[in-house]
């Protein structure tokens, strides 16, 4: 896929996830997801690539919410939402090709704001390294499907306490821009060794 409808658009969650039920019927075993999100990690910098290890779920709605689906329990485990395998993968395929990669914690909000000093703060003493408005809903239901997860967060801003700076959209954008060819070339190798 090509971008992803956003909970913040005003889509259900059932339409955000839609595209993931549909990948589980097309047979797809593993799934690759990647954003754009501000950096909480004062270890961060702007164009970094964190690999995601964990998230917390702040959405107002959750994907699961409703009927169950068949296509997994009505209570999913998420002690692996991200495959540690696949995090090895790419974290020895980094370092083959001299890639700085970070890990840490994403964390998911509704939006569509970027999010204020204090929201920063209080997100990082939470537990997150990145915030951003996309992924978690999918990887829910991707792990509720059964579909193993790689998760790559691009920082493109920054949320550091006593350091937050402005971002517009169109900055966003350019930080993602220039991580792009790094990712891409990390997950490119992990498909060609799977």
């Amino acid at each position: 896929m090509e971008g992803r409808f956003h909970y913040y658009e005003g889509y259900s969650m059932k339409e955000v996830t839609f595209p993931i039920r549909v990948m589980y019927e097309l047979g797809i075993e593993t799934l690759f997801v990647s954003n754009a999100s501000g950096g909480m990690n004062p270890d961060f910098k702007i164009g970094d690539i964190m690999i995601i290890t964990d998230h917390i779920n702040n959405f107002p709605e959750h994907p699961l919410r409703g009927k169950n689906f068949p296509t997994g329990p009505r209570f999913p485990d998420m002690h692996e939402a991200y495959d540690k395998g696949l995090v090895s993968m790419a974290d020895k395929i980094a370092a083959e090709k001299h890639i700085r990669v970070m890990h840490g914690v994403y964390m998911g909000v509704q939006g569509p704001t970027f999010e204020t000093p204090s929201e920063y703060r209080m997100y990082h003493r939470m537990g997150a390294d990145a915030v951003g408005m996309s992924t978690v809903p999918e990887v829910i239901v991707a792990r509720h499907c059964g579909i193993k997860v790689f998760g790559v967060s691009v920082i493109t801003d920054l949320g550091i306490e006593n350091a937050a700076v402005e971002v517009s959209h169109e900055e966003v954008q350019q930080a993602a821009n220039r991580a792009q060819p790094l990712m891409t070339a990390i997950m490119r190798e992990m498909i060609s060794r799977s």
